[in-house]
């Protein structure tokens, strides 16, 4: 698979261009894993390049894979090159983290028609790092947003905690839950210390085109299924030019990715992964797998209708 690399110090943006082979004037942001050309990224661009899109693969490049006021005149660099590429139609598709991201992003950016967030927020978060700080596994932003513009951080949900509170309560919450992995506890005390407020909000009704936040009901990291509904009440109460779809799963987990994607990741057993992670993955696999396919069928179907459209 073809390749071409950007840093942000050069080009303005970090990430990884893998055109398609075949000739099409759609492309696609994807934000999927912790570096742009890591085995989930390359599979991305695999399986993006199967729905006959280019793909620009674009990442946090600092060493810690932190998000902490990433800026989003990356995205405008990364859409130039894709536009002087052939790229006439341009989405987006963001997972976790980068699923709030990817609606930051598409609602500061008209050029962006379509958006696909998996385990979404429907507010901007606190930044964070992945530096190993006093043998911390991660920590909270120093008064840092996840996102910034302009030179200026976007107001942000502060996280409940600080460091190394922040870690060690997650991993309390990790082991009580029996997850490898566990904050939802955390985000639900932080919206009860600080109250969300509108300017931390998501302006999704600003988003152009196809929406579609998908989110599992047994998500551990955080409510997102909430999320996604209140996003969804929030257009209804504003004008928008969008089609919002919200698809909400009882099983699934916070890995709510198409089973067609996570198979190319894994070829035999692509329920390991989700498995080993979260507990639901393994009282519920058959459920977690029906969810993936399911996702992987419409997914696909709306790829294909926008690139026709």
């Amino acid at each position: 698979m073809r390749s071409q690399s950007f840093t942000a110090e050069k080009d303005g943006f970090h990430g990884t261009w893998y055109p398609c082979e075949n000739i099409t004037d759609t492309g696609m942001i994807i934000m999927l894993g912790d570096s742009s050309d890591d085995t989930l990224a390359k599979c991305g661009a695999k399986w993006m390049h199967q729905r006959n899109c280019h793909v620009m693969a674009m990442s946090p490049d600092q060493k810690d894979y932190g998000h902490h006021s990433y800026p989003l005149e990356r995205f405008e660099k990364a859409m130039s090159f894709m536009k002087e590429n052939g790229c006439k139609k341009i989405g987006i598709i963001g997972a976790s983290t980068t699923g709030m991201l990817s609606l930051v992003a598409a609602s500061y950016f008209d050029d962006i028609s379509l958006t696909i967030a998996v385990s979404p927020s429907d507010f901007i978060m606190e930044g964070f790092y992945r530096d190993g700080k006093d043998g911390m596994g991660e920590r909270p932003g120093d008064d840092e947003s996840s996102v910034s513009y302009q030179g200026k951080d976007l107001p942000y949900l502060p996280y409940a905690y600080r460091h190394p509170e922040y870690w060690k309560m997650i991993k309390k919450e990790s082991k009580e839950t029996h997850n490898m992995i566990a904050s939802r506890q955390m985000f639900d005390e932080s919206e009860k210390r600080h109250p969300l407020q509108e300017e931390e909000k998501i302006k999704v009704e600003r988003i152009k085109g196809k929406i579609i936040c998908i989110g599992a009901q047994d998500d551990v990291l955080w409510d997102t299924c909430r999320y996604i509904r209140r996003m969804e009440e929030r257009l209804k109460e504003k004008e928008h030019d969008s089609d919002f779809e919200a698809w909400i799963y009882e099983h699934g987990t916070h890995f709510a990715f198409p089973e067609s994607l996570l198979k190319m990741m894994l070829p035999i057993g692509s329920s390991l992964l989700v498995s080993l992670m979260f507990i639901d993955g393994r009282k519920y696999k058959k459920e977690c797998r029906q969810t993936r396919i399911d996702i992987d069928k419409r997914l696909i179907k709306a790829v294909k209708e926008w690139r026709e459209k």
